[in-house]
């Protein structure tokens, strides 16, 4: 098993586009990147922790590779977007690669040049590409929020603006 660690704004949105598929064993959303030990939710949202909202996905990469899940990263988010991501705004929120070993970095830069070159988003990526550093697990409720209380989770990501933007530049992917 191997982990890939995503920001991608509010982890909430980041589980269901990763779960269920062959080869994923687990997603867990919590805080990377920061320089405060243990940080709670509380602490994180006011963006003074250094941490940005990830999800842990542990996989299998005989079942299902890296380079999928970095396809499916890039059309969850708007990565010429550094200032967070859609209604969620704040360094909290940015969106960042953490890669685990050499091997994920080369891939995550290598997606990114790709889509810079596609010519996809006028504007440049932003989405930084960093070695992952020390995961805190998010407080229980956060966990599977979508299954807790999907109704909220519904709401919430209606107003969001995230579909209109995937849909709208990533259409024909999706």
């Amino acid at each position: 098993m191997e982990k890939a660690t995503f920001a991608g704004g509010c982890f909430w949105c980041m589980v269901t586009p990763f779960e269920e598929l062959p080869g994923i064993e687990g997603i867990v959303s919590g805080y990377s990147g920061g320089h405060v030990d243990n940080p709670t939710y509380e602490q994180v949202k006011t963006g003074t922790t250094g941490h940005v909202e990830v999800v842990e996905i542990t996989y299998d990469p005989s079942l299902f590779k890296y380079e999928r899940l970095l396809e499916l990263y890039w059309i969850q988010t708007d990565p010429t977007d550094d200032g967070g991501q859609f209604q969620d705004r704040g360094p909290q929120y940015a969106p960042a690669i953490f890669y685990h070993s050499e091997e994920q970095r080369i891939a995550a830069e290598k997606s990114r040049d790709e889509l810079a070159a596609s010519g996809r988003f006028k504007d440049p990526i932003v989405t930084k590409i960093l070695p992952a550093t020390t995961f805190y697990p998010a407080e229980e409720y956060h966990q599977d929020y979508h299954k807790k209380n999907p109704k909220h989770y519904k709401e919430d990501r209606a107003i969001s603006g995230r579909d209109e933007f995937i849909d709208t530049n990533w259409v024909e992917t999706v």
